[in-house]
C-alpha cells in the first residue's frame, strides 16, 4: 500500500492509501457519527481487495458510496441531495454505479431501490465483507441488497484503509450496536445488539497506528462503556459464560488500560459513553494515565426525570449529577461535553427549565444539541403523539444553544493566561499562517505556525480566545513530542 496527495472540495491537501496494481475508483462520502467514517475505512480496505483505490473526484469514480446516518430526518434529506448530485453525474457516466451503506440502508431496505432509481446497491452496517459478492451482482447489470444484521461481526479482522487522513489523527472501533433501546433512537434497529471486538485486535491496530506515525487515536462505539471481551458473544450472554470466562473479562476500563500501556506516547480518547454505563474505574483510568485524554462526552438528552423516563434513559438527574460530580473530584482538569434534546413528546415548559438547570449545574464545555425528530420504528414514533408545535421546539432550542454559549465562553476563558498541551492537526481554517490542534480537553487551539509541523506536540501559552477556541503562542515542544 503507498500514499498519495489528492485534493479535497476545499483545496486542501489529503493522504489517500492506494493499491498497486488497482485501476478502478472509489469515492465514498460519510455521514453522521464517527463510527461511519470508521466504517467507511473498512469499506475502502474491502474494495481495495477487489480493485479499487479511492478518489476525491466524484466525475472520475467507477463506483460512488454514500454511508448514510438514520439518527435525524435532517440527515437523511441531506443524503437525498446527494442522491441528485449523484444522478446528474451519472448521465454523464453512465457505467458509474451507486452504492448507499449504513443506518439509512438498514432502516430502508429494499425501499431505497424502490425510491431512487439512481441506487444499484443497499448494504447495511453489517454486510460489507458480502460486497465482492454484491458488486458481481451489479456488474452483471443487477440491482444488489443484503442488510441483514449479524450478532457477531465487528471487523476486527481488517486492517482499515484511512481515509482523507491527515497521518496523526484515527478511529479504532471497538464495539458494534446497541442494548440501551431509548425510545428516541433508531440505532438498535439499524446497527443491531452490542458486541466487542477482541481486546488482542485492537492493541495490534493501536500498535500499528503508532509504527505509521499517528499521533492520537479515538476508540469508538455507540457505547463503549459497554465494552466487555469474553470470549466473543453479546453482552447478554456473559451471564452464562464460564468461570474461567468471566475471570479473564475485559471491560472498558482494562482495556483503556492496556491501550495506554502498549503504546504510552499516543493519545488516546473515546466516544461515545452512556451515563448508565461510564464506571468510577473508568474515570480513575483516566487520572492514572497522562496520554488518555482528559474528555468525556456525556450525552444526557434531558434534564426532567419525567422525560428521561419517557426517554427509557436509564439514569436519573440525580444520578447523573453524582456522576458528574465524581469526574470533577477525580479529574479536576477533565472537559465534559453533552448532546441534548428538546422537543420530545410531552415535554413542558417545566421540563424545559429542568434542562437549562442541569445546564447550570455541569456547565459543559461544548455540546451538541437538537430538536427532537420523530425516527420510523422507534418506540417513540409507534407510541407517542409528536405533539410539540415546532416553533416551540425553536424557542426552546435558541435558548439551549444561548446557555450553552454562555458556559463554553466561561470554560474557554479560564485558559486565559495559562498553558496547554496541543497536538496539531492541520492548518488553521481561518488562515494559512496559523496551526490548528486540539488540546487533551478536546478544545480547539489555534496559533502562528513558525517552525512547527503537523503532529508536533507543542506548549502554548493562551493569550486570547472566543467561546470556542483558544488563541496563542506556541512557547516550545512538549516533554512528550
Amino acid at each position: 500500500m503507498e500514499k498519495t496527495i489528492d485534493e479535497n472540495k476545499q483545496g486542501k491537501s489529503l493522504v489517500l492509501e492506494q493499491k498497486k496494481g488497482n485501476t478502478r475508483k472509489l469515492f465514498i462520502e460519510s455521514y453522521g457519527c464517527a463510527m461511519n467514517f470508521s466504517d467507511s475505512e473498512i469499506v475502502a480496505s474491502i474494495l481495495s481487495e477487489q480493485g479499487f483505490n479511492t478518489t476525491q473526484s466524484l466525475e472520475d469514480a467507477d463506483l460512488v458510496l454514500v454511508n448514510t446516518c438514520s439518527i435525524r430526518d435532517k440527515a437523511e434529506q441531506t443524503v437525498r441531495k446527494r442522491l441528485e448530485k449523484y444522478n446528474a453525474v451519472k448521465r454523464i457516466n453512465p457505467k458509474m454505479k451507486v452504492g448507499v451503506l449504513g443506518c439509512m440502508a438498514e432502516r430502508l431496505k429494499t425501499k431505497f431501490l424502490e425510491e431512487e432509481k439512481i441506487v444499484d446497491l443497499v448494504v447495511g452496517p453489517d454486510a460489507y465483507k458480502d460486497l465482492p459478492n454484491l458488486l458481481a451482482e451489479v456488474d452483471q447489470g443487477r440491482d444488489a441488497i443484503n442488510v441483514i444484521l449479524s450478532k457477531e461481526e465487528t471487523y476486527g479482522d481488517i486492517a482499515p484503509v484511512r481515509l482523507n487522513t491527515n497521518g496523526i489523527t484515527a478511529y479504532v472501533s471497538i464495539t458494534r450496536g446497541c442494548d440501551n433501546m431509548c425510545t428516541f433512537c433508531v440505532v438498535p434497529f439499524t446497527r443491531g445488539r452490542e458486541r466487542s471486538r477482541d481486546p488482542q485486535s485492537i492493541i495490534e491496530e493501536v500498535n500499528d497506528l503508532w509504527s505509521k506515525g499517528y499521533k492520537e487515536i479515538t476508540l469508538l462505539g455507540q457505547n463503549v462503556d459497554s465494552y466487555l471481551w469474553y470470549g466473543g458473544g453479546l453482552k447478554k450472554d456473559f451471564i452464562k459464560a464460564s468461570d474461567m470466562q468471566k475471570a479473564t473479562a475485559v471491560n472498558f476500563a482494562q482495556l483503556l488500560e492496556l491501550c495506554a500501556k502498549a503504546q504510552p506516547r499516543i493519545r488516546i480518547r473515546f466516544s461515545t459513553s452512556n451515563p448508565q454505563d461510564l464506571t468510577l474505574d473508568v474515570i480513575e483510568t483516566m487520572a492514572k494515565f497522562d496520554n488518555i485524554c482528559k474528555h468525556i462526552h456525556l450525552p444526557v438528552q434531558s434534564g426532567s426525570n419525567r422525560i428521561l423516563k419517557e426517554m427509557n434513559r436509564l439514569h436519573t438527574r440525580e444520578e447523573y449529577f453524582e456522576l458528574i460530580d465524581n469526574i470533577k473530584n477525580i479529574l479536576p482538569n477533565c472537559a465534559i461535553s453533552q448532546d441534548l434534546i428538546t422537543g420530545f413528546p410531552t415535554e413542558t415548559e417545566q421540563d424545559h427549565q429542568d434542562t437549562l438547570s442541569l445546564m447550570d449545574y455541569v456547565k459543559y464545555n461544548f455540546g451538541y444539541m437538537f430538536t427532537y425528530s420523530e425516527r420510523p420504528g422507534t418506540m417513540a414514533e409507534r407510541k407517542m403523539d409528536d405533539d410539540i408545535p415546532e416553533v416551540i421546539k425553536k424557542r426552546r432550542l435558541a435558548e439551549i444553544v444561548q446557555r450553552q454559549r454562555e458556559h463554553s465562553e466561561i470554560k474557554t476563558k479560564a485558559y486565559l493566561s495559562t498553558t496547554v498541551e496541543v497536538l496539531i492537526e492541520r492548518e488553521s481554517k481561518k488562515s494559512n499562517v496559523q496551526w490548528s490542534g486540539r488540546t487533551s480537553q478536546n478544545i480547539v487551539a489555534v496559533f502562528p505556525k513558525e517552525q512547527y509541523q503537523i503532529g508536533d506536540l507543542v506548549n502554548v501559552n493562551v493569550t486570547d480566545c472566543t467561546s470556542a477556541t483558544l488563541i496563542g503562542v506556541a512557547i516550545g515542544y512538549s516533554k512528550d513530542n
